[in-house]
């Protein structure tokens, strides 16, 4: 019985300990939740309104770049970027976003799979632990897998200036992003969004189809529309990252409090189990002391 009673005291200690744990990670991710949050929420009016002003100029405008028309060898040789995290502990949110991305490369570039003329960008270790098992690992691009640990600007804009670069001379044909979309620190929602080329406008309504505004261009179309164009995809990556920089904390932060309340429930259903056993024990003493006086008094 004092066996019995040496394990559930460990146990106790082991959860308390583990409990620890993980109310300290609940208050570190809630500290970084609140800076990621801010930074996603400041970004996100500023590229989604880039990106309609971008769509909206392209609906009237003849620009030639490629980066905004669709080729015709479209989607033989395309490039799927997986922005994942480094570390674990935050529930199924790394696991949602891969499945998401291998779902729609398994669906919609099966043929380049089997070419082998797919390029599959991780970025975040968790991805790759999945995607080198998933498929060849000579398809894996992991010179960026350590962007989303430190968004810096000039990192950023390496990368997509990189993206931009293979997508002209024609490596790629197509690029989607696979990545967390944060809504709260509850909610983060796998998604998969097309990059380049940009994707068209959305058609209009026919009340609006006859509207034409006269855009007035300051130098000129070509120039404004030559570093506008990247500018505005270069904003688009960077909000990718803060999208799943903020999703990954959400993520763990709600993980770790859910790991806490269980290990309250765990505790209170040990503690019940020590008093049990310690009570058979002193029952277990006494009823031997009591039949030991027994027998000396015969």
């Amino acid at each position: 019985m004092s066996g019995q009673l040496k394990e559930v005291r460990e146990r106790i200690k082991s959860v308390i300990n583990t409990q620890q744990i993980t109310k300290a990670m609940k208050m570190v991710s809630a500290a970084k939740l609140r800076k990621a949050q801010m930074a996603i929420q400041q970004a996100r009016p500023y590229s989604n309104k880039l990106t309609a002003m971008l769509r909206n100029v392209m609906r009237y405008v003849d620009y030639g770049d490629q980066l905004v028309y669709n080729r015709a060898t479209e989607g033989l040789r395309p490039a799927v970027i997986i922005i994942t995290s480094n570390r674990g502990l935050c529930g199924a949110y790394n696991s949602n976003i891969v499945k998401e991305a291998i779902h729609h490369i398994d669906t919609k570039y099966a043929q380049a799979v089997q070419s082998k003329s797919i390029r599959i960008i991780p970025i975040g270790k968790k991805a790759v632990d999945v995607l080198k098992r998933h498929y060849d690992p000579a398809l894996l691009e992991r010179k960026f897998l350590d962007l989303g640990e430190r968004i810096e600007m000039d990192r950023v804009y390496e990368f997509a200036t990189f993206l931009m670069d293979e997508f002209r001379i024609g490596n790629f044909d197509i690029i989607d992003v696979s990545y967390g979309r944060f809504r709260n620190a509850a909610v983060q929602i796998p998604e998969t969004v097309q990059y380049l080329p940009v994707p068209p406008p959305k058609p209009m309504k026919e009340k609006k189809q006859n509207i034409v505004p006269n855009y007035t261009f300051e130098p000129d179309e070509d120039t404004l529309l030559t570093e506008l164009i990247p500018a505005i995809l270069k904003v688009q990556i960077h909000r990718f990252l803060l999208d799943n920089a903020a999703s990954e904390h959400g993520a763990r932060m709600t993980a770790m409090d859910k790991a806490s309340e269980n290990a309250d429930e765990l505790l209170k259903e040990l503690r019940i189990n020590y008093n049990k056993a310690r009570q058979a024990a002193i029952t277990t003493e006494l009823s031997e002391i009591v039949a030991g006086a027994a027998a000396l008094g015969s």
